[in-house]
């Protein structure tokens, strides 16, 4: 399925792959990985560098799940298959672990998904914790902030690429700050935009080759369709990324619950 899944985007145009087969996102905190969620990662890395070969770049993605040695662990049985990045390996509440991990693991650290202000990131780039920073636009203080945030980055010899979890607004608001950094590495998508955040902004974004164009309309360049919006609320509780409750399992496989689904 991954393999599949990791083709058709190649195609697409794609040039970087992003995916989280680590294990449980939990109440918890940092835990060290289980031998089976270190296997399947290894493997997964394994099957999807020999599919698309130097196509495309590997994204290994986590959601903090991990203690710094944890991560080393992991992070080290991945170095063979040479992914562009290690995202958020572990909990952003002390940024110092993040140096911990950057030293000891030979696949660059990326993380700020869940910072919020300017000097976090300088703690964080001071610290030598990160070489490509994920600021998300709407934590933190939008785009003259982050422009900002890019900055600090780009003088620490770090690259930017803004994260993209809150939809296609936030999308438009990464375009806008991605064409004035000179040390952009890439902007996310959602697959192809999504069936569904497309038309809510008017169809004034997409994916090409590989490439977004920046929109030249006034503000953020969208045509934002709130009727559509408010045709479709949101009436359930849970979040795309949800913590559970049970800690990680070791006796065998970790189900990494998403919450809920996303276009």
């Amino acid at each position: 399925m991954q393999v599949e899944s990791a083709l058709v985007a190649v195609d697409q145009g794609f040039t970087a792959l992003k995916f989280d087969p680590a294990g449980p996102y939990t109440l918890r905190g940092g835990h060290q990985p289980s031998m089976y969620d270190i296997d399947l990662s290894v493997r997964i890395c394994a099957a999807l560098r020999e599919a698309v070969g130097n196509r495309a770049d590997l994204l290994f993605g986590t959601h903090g799940q991990f203690t710094p040695s944890g991560a080393i662990r992991l992070g080290q049985a991945l170095e063979p298959y040479s992914p562009l990045w290690f995202e958020e390996p572990v909990p952003p509440d002390n940024l110092l672990d993040f140096a911990q991990v950057a030293q000891a693991v030979r696949i660059p650290v990326a993380t700020g998904e869940r910072m919020t202000t300017k000097a976090e990131f300088g703690t964080l780039l001071r610290a030598g914790g990160a070489a490509i920073v994920q600021p998300a636009l709407g934590r933190s203080g939008g785009i003259l902030e982050t422009k900002k945030i890019a900055a600090l980055a780009e003088a620490f010899g770090a690259q930017i690429a803004p994260h993209l979890y809150a939809g296609p607004v936030e999308w438009a608001a990464n375009i806008q700050l991605a064409v004035t950094c000179p040390n952009l590495l890439l902007v996310e998508s959602i697959q192809l935009g999504g069936a569904f955040h497309r038309p809510l902004i008017g169809d004034t974004l997409c994916v090409e080759d590989g490439y977004i164009t920046a929109p030249t309309a006034p503000g953020l360049g969208i045509a934002f369709d709130e009727g559509l919006a408010r045709a479709h609320p949101y009436n359930e509780s849970a979040l795309h990324l949800q913590m559970q409750e049970a800690p990680c399992n070791y006796h065998g496989p970790n189900g990494f619950q998403g919450g809920a689904s996303q276009s």
